[in-house]
């Protein structure tokens, strides 16, 4: 699908894409809130930014880097919307007030780090810090992408983690992203080059250590330098799904966007294939990590 184009309804139709495979046999399931380039007309319409500058934010191409998932025997989430538009890997009501026409009702989180940096629910930046929006939104605006974009992607989410959890007695969903290969203003690392892959487990408390450790040594013997938790220790998603005494864990992955596209074309490069295909091997060997040692002690059922 082009990036640009169409109205608001279409994207709303079909909000999101679940790539299952015919028989589900591993207990993982991959996810990528931040690959869509679903640009509704009106949002471009309304937005200060050209379009190329729109997309800083999106994690170009990722669901195809893990597209090799499904083969493997586990489902594949992805968002057709853009983070721009709307962020899946946040609370579902992180808004900043001061986006707004109106004021915002009580149950909104006006105040978390994320939305001080203008990257709440519904961003007021795009990633390089550039404004979106030439004016106020009406709280209504909003609600309504809340509802018709977020609350499906985490409905599906759930299903698929339960289901998973049932078959298997555990649950592991990979939060796959990908990062600017230099820190950037807003950034602790800012203006500092950044390894190849980030794995981020909320300081442990997501994710079976033992996991993490193996995903950072099958990447690291497949070439990679490999950082945990720094300048990502995972959002949302991974802290909110992370209940490893349940026997569901999340680990986020970041990839530099320099080993695979030209950041400023938004194109791949040469080194897409070799990326692609590493994360399929990535993802195989880490499927193979013993399920029993990522169950539960008794506590059955989600928590989320």
């Amino acid at each position: 699908m082009a990036p640009f184009g169409g109205d608001d309804g279409t994207l709303f139709e079909r909000p999101i894409l679940v790539e299952r495979p015919e028989t589900q046999l591993v207990p993982f399931v991959f996810s990528s809130p931040h690959s869509g380039r679903y640009y509704p007309e009106a949002f471009v319409a309304g937005s200060n930014l050209d379009p190329v500058t729109l997309r800083r934010s999106e994690d170009c191409f990722v669901e195809e880097l893990f597209g090799g998932v499904v083969q493997l025997g586990a489902p594949l989430l992805q968002a057709r919307f853009p983070r721009a538009y709307l962020d899946a890997n946040r609370e579902p009501y992180e808004l900043d007030p001061t986006m707004f026409a109106e004021p915002l009702p009580p149950h909104v989180n006006t105040r978390s780090l994320r939305v001080a940096g203008g990257l709440g629910t519904i961003a007021r930046v795009v990633a390089d810090s550039a404004e979106i929006y030439r004016a106020p939104l009406a709280y209504a605006e909003a609600e309504q992408r809340i509802r018709h974009l977020y609350m499906p992607f985490h409905e599906a989410l759930r299903e698929l983690l339960e289901e998973t959890l049932t078959a298997f007695g555990c649950a592991v969903l990979i939060d796959c992203h990908s990062m600017p290969s230099v820190g950037g203003p807003a950034d602790d690392d800012n203006g500092f080059d950044r390894p190849d892959i980030v794995l981020g487990d909320r300081y442990g408390t997501s994710c079976s250590g033992a996991l993490t450790a193996e995903a950072e040594r099958i990447l690291k013997d497949l070439g990679y330098s490999v950082a945990r938790n720094n300048p990502y220790a995972g959002g949302f998603n991974t802290e909110h799904y992370g209940r490893p005494s349940r026997g569901l864990h999340a680990l986020q992955i970041e990839i530099n966007r320099a080993l695979y596209m030209d950041e400023a074309r938004l194109e791949r490069t040469d080194g897409f294939v070799q990326v692609r295909d590493d994360m399929a091997a990535f993802a195989a060997e880490l499927a193979r990590h013993d399920p029993s040692a990522l169950a539960g002690a008794g506590v059955r059922g989600a928590a989320f």
